[in-house]
């Protein structure tokens, strides 16, 4: 899910950052100028990892900026394909699902990377899977868990730079609480198997 990065670049450090010393502004410069931040084909950046070298500051003629060619390491989010990713949903729409992290926005589930018998309730804006007569809820700010299918890079200012597509059509994805209780009643009922046993409850015929 998370990669180191290499980069260089130049630095600059503000009159106001001299009290500080030379590698603490620039740890700050840099996570100013990445944290949050896509860089395309690379990922979303977290923070600054560590610095690896540095030059000696200019001082910018009528500035009094310095600046600095720093090679430094980022702790960058790109998860990989096939990638299983826990999240929240975020809003549903005819199309599908946007979900988020708790540190990126842009996750979409597509209608098509869904299990069949999923329909959308226009009302309610919701999706729900019809199955065995039941009907399940993938409810807004619900806990979910889905895999990484793809990755959509844009340039255009006006859409997210990063989108992950992800997908919730295998069993043990999407909401997660889902799963859950099928995991306690799987339990609960092997615990009442066992009991029965041990109480001679349950029968056994053997052929003579």
């Amino acid at each position: 899910m998370f990669i180191l990065t290499t980069l260089s670049d130049l630095i600059q450090i503000q009159p106001e950052e001299f009290g500080k010393t030379s590698a603490q502004a620039l740890k700050d410069s840099i996570n100013t100028k990445y944290a949050n931040k896509v860089i395309q084909q690379v990922g979303v950046c977290i923070c600054l990892f560590d610095l690896i070298k540095s030059s000696e500051g200019n001082i910018g003629h009528g500035t009094g900026i310095v600046n600095v060619n720093v090679e430094f390491r980022l702790l960058v989010f790109r998860p990989f394909q096939g990638e299983v990713i826990i999240g929240h949903i975020k809003i549903s729409d005819p199309t599908g699902i946007y979900g988020n992290l708790d540190f990126f926005d842009d996750v979409y589930i597509p209608q098509a990377l869904m299990p069949d018998g999923v329909r959308y309730n226009a009302a309610e804006k919701v999706w729900v899977w019809h199955t065995e007569g039941s009907e399940l809820f993938y409810d807004k700010n619900e806990v979910v868990r889905f895999r990484v299918e793809n990755e959509h890079w844009d340039t255009n200012e006006e859409r997210p730079p990063y989108r992950i597509i992800g997908s919730m059509v295998l069993s043990g994805l999407g909401p997660v609480l889902w799963w859950e209780e099928t995991r306690e009643d799987i339990e609960a009922a092997r615990q009442a198997c066992l009991a029965g046993v041990g109480n001679g409850d349950a029968e056994m015929e053997v052929d003579a």
